[in-house]
């Protein structure tokens, strides 16, 4: 054997090549999906739920600021719902269907958080859209509410002025009458609640035409305001007076008294009072339940007491908004 053949092979040299240097992606915390949607599911309506998603995935998600924009109440357009976080940076808008855009804000929103709100999406869509579902749920019945009674008011209420016309002379005063009171009507069953309120003089006049000739003598002293649309107030004083009448009043006394949290308008008669079944000595009560549910309608209560000397007390208590 030669030597050239004898002698060792020198060791092949190793060579290494450095490491790419990417960008480190901190992962989001472990867990992080499945305590979002926990959150979102015992949440007690959507916004809150989308506050506390929004402060998990600033905290422990790696964003600087998380928003929610949801859809208008005409569908046309996106307002900010939920913020949380305050940094500027890289923003990423991640759509969740019907619930609108959820935007992430900062340097370290990846595709990691990206793909981990992606994930929560289907269930943040899912409790929005049943929670609209809900509350249309809730407006239709009271739409459905809202004609039954105005159906009932319009039965009630023009029962009288009907017949008047029937037996008078002067039939076009009277159908002037009945188109004003048609149009009271119509503007409580649009259930609008005035912001200016009215001027309680001028329903009180005008519910007194609607009555015509009555054997009662009405006292009043009333304020310059009273935050009830008027076509409510002229309603509640023409069945009050109407009512008292019928139980035999040939007295009526309303005033009012305002605080800082409501307005309580009164009526007093000297009648013959509530009887047993807690309604006045005659008519059907009819009259007097739709004025409670109306009143309810603008956030109000009305009731009925005996009074002490006699008659009938009708209290309406307005909550101040």
């Amino acid at each position: 054997m030669s030597a050239a053949a004898a002698s060792p092979c020198p060791p092949a040299r190793l060579r290494t090549r450095p490491a790419s240097r990417r960008p480190r992606r901190e992962p989001a915390a472990p867990g992080l999906v499945e305590r979002i949607i926990v959150e979102l599911a015992l949440a007690n309506d959507v916004r809150s739920g989308a506050t506390g998603m929004a402060a998990m995935l600033r905290r422990q998600g790696g964003a600087a600021r998380v928003e929610w924009w949801a859809p208008t109440d005409d569908g046309n357009a996106l307002r900010l719902e939920v913020a949380d976080g305050g940094a500027v940076g890289r923003r990423v808008a991640v759509p969740v269907g019907p619930a609108g855009v959820l935007v992430l804000t900062g340097d370290r929103c990846g595709a990691q958080l990206v793909q981990l709100v992606r994930r929560v999406a289907p269930v943040f869509r899912r409790r929005f859209v049943e929670e609209q579902l809900a509350l249309r749920a809730v407006q239709l019945a009271r739409r459905n509410e809202a004609l039954e009674d105005f159906a009932a008011l319009v039965a009630h209420e023009l029962k009288a002025p009907l017949l008047a016309i029937v037996r008078q002379d002067d039939a076009p005063a009277g159908v002037a009458c009945v188109l004003d009171i048609v149009d009271g009507l119509l503007e409580l069953a649009r259930g609008a609640r005035a912001a200016a309120g009215c001027a309680p003089g001028e329903c009180l006049d005008g519910a007194l035409d609607d009555l015509g000739l009555l054997p009662v003598t009405v006292d009043s002293d009333l304020p310059g305001h009273l935050p009830l649309p008027p076509a409510a107030l002229r309603l509640f004083l023409r069945n009050l007076v109407a009512n008292a009448a019928a139980a035999g009043a040939r007295n009526v006394r309303i005033s009012a008294v305002a605080s800082a949290a409501s307005t309580t308008l009164v009526v007093d008669d000297d009648g013959t009072g509530l009887a047993d079944t807690g309604s006045y000595s005659s008519g059907s009560g009819l009259g007097l339940r739709l004025c409670q549910r109306v009143a309810a309608r603008y956030g109000g209560e009305l009731e009925l007491s005996a009074r002490v000397g006699g008659g009938t007390r009708a209290t309406l208590t307005i909550e101040r908004a």
